[in-house]
């Protein structure tokens, strides 16, 4: 059994023994124990020498600190938005390919400008990333819905050159992205509130604070002479 733990990734005795040299309990018992060698060679263990060097090396191996995993490293949010940068490129080519009606083809350039003044490198998207649920808003926005919403208008198109529909699919296509530029533009609305929030609490906070001096009387009008 023990050789069969050892061949299925245990580790071995060798392994373990190294693993222990280089531990900080016996580089620190080792420290100690050249203490006690150190109190021998000036005369102050004596015939004792064995215990206290011993004693010393325990002592430090137990006060050394136990070992513990390295923590997991993440990427800071804001890095994790360059694939999302780079698929919406990949989006906007796309849709320079596409032949689409006219007032679809407006609505999505104001969609992927919003969208890629949400995702440009700065502060901007630092304060998206902070929130993953609006993370999620951009990427199904930019990865799923805006691609679904135009291959679903080529394809019905098609089929209504064919056999004519109840309704025109450039009206379902516009609607759709209508809807789509909508939830971008409340996604907007809420970053630039919170902005917003944060600039008046600054205000209340000066004010609360005493006006930084907005209400004392000038050293120009304390030094005026009454009026005649």
């Amino acid at each position: 059994m023990a050789t069969s733990r050892n061949r299925g990734g245990g580790r071995s005795v060798a392994a373990r023994a190294a693993g222990y040299l280089e531990s900080a309990r016996n580089l620190t018992g080792s420290a100690a124990a050249l203490g006690g060698l150190a109190l021998t060679f000036a005369g102050f263990a004596g015939a004792y020498w064995p215990v206290v060097v011993g004693g010393l090396y325990g002592a430090g191996a137990l006060l050394a600190p136990p070992p513990r995993p390295a923590a997991p490293a993440f990427e800071e949010p804001s890095s994790r938005l360059d694939e999302l940068r780079a698929d919406l490129v990949t989006l906007r080519a796309y849709l320079d390919r596409v032949d689409l009606p006219n007032a679809a083809t407006e609505r999505l350039t104001a969609l992927t400008g919003l969208l890629d003044g949400l995702l440009a490198p700065g502060w901007v998207s630092e304060a998206l990333a902070e929130d993953p649920e609006d993370v999620h808003v951009v990427a199904r926005a930019v990865r799923r819905d805006v691609p679904d919403s135009v291959d679903a208008y080529l394809r019905t198109r098609w089929w209504t050159r064919l056999a004519p529909g109840a309704r025109a699919p450039e009206e379902e296509l516009e609607r759709q992205v209508a809807l789509l530029h909508g939830e971008a533009q409340e996604l907007v609305d809420g970053l630039r509130e919170a902005e917003e929030l944060r600039q008046r609490s600054h205000t209340k906070y000066l004010e609360d604070r005493g006006g930084g001096g907005l209400r004392r009387t000038s050293p120009a009008k304390e030094r005026r002479p009454p009026e005649p």
